[in-house]
């Protein structure tokens, strides 16, 4: 029932060798390697032509070129313009990605399918908004929430099933266009969440507040609560998310496995708002619940070993939690059938917890040792890391290094406001190490 991304169905890139290699010369090649992607059928062609074109981005950018006049032509099939949309995506190519899309869009909304719908306006939607074009992704949002062609005539809507032999599309007699009406609690979160990224947040609690009045659910509650967070009400953002707790506990709806999950994710984003407020009691209550529940996940053992460390707290005990972590993390890709010895490495955000509790408790060398691998893990370029890296270059009087660490932090800082109150620390400690 929670809602996360509105694409139900992305083409993941896959490594799957469905399609022959084209070849890579001339118009003559690429016209007709557009005619065999055209005929593409199926997911796994999809993905391995889609791969076939992002092995080679230089070519991926002349076959999107070549095929753009057809794309604005109507002249591609809805697979052959999700390939190429996704490619476009995946280029950061937003504009020409939406002129592929807006084939699949009109193509879905043809033939009454929710789930192809949902597919190319979601993509759409979302890879603006990861983009952080939240003014386009809100404009696709809000097409998709007033799309309706309804002409009172009953036609075959299109759904997807899953029988023993896989996914397949079957046709169902329904009276006017209300296909749309399934996929919108999912596009108007999506909306809401990108009118709020613009600053907008007293229209995205309105647009809330007008679905809770028709129906007062926990699930649109939840909404609110993430809206009020992003915009810095973080109290309120507690209280909202505390009733969702109770409300989902009490949700007839829910069986208990469901009430579980809901429970964990929202217990989670509580204990993040609690240690935005300074409250590290509730924060510690609701992570230790969460390791109760799921001793065997290590991110709650690595965040509450870090809040205990961060603010010098049972610091031997938070050590034991973060080392903890990382042992059960590393069992967890032990266990992948995807593990390779040779490229496997420790997550780096694991790494600067414990560099950071070594640094607490004075052992200066060792938190170096550890914070330097942090930083070799690309998922970790943090101005967190990198502001720690540079307390412990300091402690070991170590300027320099210190300067340039704070600086390449500097260099990665996002807008989120987390980092943006760091941003303000490092400066400080920049301008202070550089007047030395």
């Amino acid at each position: 029932m929670a809602r996360k991304s509105v694409s139900a169905i992305v083409i993941a890139v896959l490594c799957i060798n469905c399609v022959a290699t084209p070849i890579r010369a001339g118009d003559d090649a690429l016209k007709k390697e557009l005619a065999q992607l055209n005929l593409v059928t199926g997911n796994d062609p999809m993905r391995g032509a889609l791969r076939t074109l992002l092995d080679d981005k230089k070519h991926a950018q002349a076959m999107i070129k070549f095929a753009t006049p057809a794309a604005k032509e109507k002249a591609l099939s809805y697979n052959a313009a999700l390939v190429l949309g996704l490619a476009a995506i995946d280029l950061k190519e937003l504009k020409s990605a939406e002129t592929f899309l807006r084939v699949c869009m009109e193509k879905a909304a043809k033939v009454q399918s929710a789930d192809k719908l949902r597919q190319s306006y979601g993509v759409m939607i979302d890879a603006y908004f990861d983009s952080k074009q939240y003014a386009d992704s809100a404009r696709v949002a809000k097409e998709l929430l007033e799309l309706n062609t309804d002409d009172d005539k009953i036609r075959e809507v299109r759904r997807t099933v899953v029988d023993r032999f896989g996914q397949v599309e079957i046709g169902e007699p329904q009276d006017g266009f209300k296909t749309a009406l399934r996929i919108r609690p999912f596009v108007y979160e999506a909306y809401v969440k990108a009118v709020a990224k613009q600053g907008k947040y007293d229209q995205a609690i309105r647009l809330v507040d007008n679905l809770l009045k028709g129906k007062d659910d926990w699930i649109d509650l939840s909404l609110k609560g993430w809206v009020m967070r992003d915009a810095g009400k973080l109290e309120d953002a507690a209280g909202v998310y505390e009733d969702v707790l109770k409300r989902i506990a009490k949700d007839p709806r829910l069986e208990p496995e469901e009430k579980d999950e809901y429970g964990e994710q929202y217990r989670y984003d509580l204990s993040g708002i609690y240690i935005d407020l300074k409250k590290i009691d509730q924060a510690t209550t609701h992570l230790e619940y969460l390791i109760k529940r799921r001793p065997e996940y290590p991110g709650f053992y690595n965040d509450l070993g870090y809040i205990l460390a961060d603010h010098d707290m049972k610091l031997d005990e938070a050590e034991k939690m973060i080392r903890k972590a990382i042992d059960l993390d590393r069992e967890a890709r032990k266990k992948s059938p995807k593990f390779d010895p040779k490229t496997d490495h420790d997550k780096g955000a694991y790494l600067d917890s414990l560099g950071w509790v070594l640094f607490k408790k004075k052992n200066y060398k060792e938190a170096k040792e550890w914070l330097l691998k942090a930083v070799e893990d690309k998922s970790a370029k943090h101005i967190e890391i990198y502001d720690h890296l540079g307390d412990v270059y300091m402690a070991l009087g170590e300027r320099e290094a210190a300067i340039k660490s704070w600086e390449k932090g500097l260099e990665v800082v996002t807008e989120t406001r987390r980092d943006q109150e760091r941003k303000v620390d490092v400066e400080k400690k920049l301008k202070n190490a550089k007047s030395k």
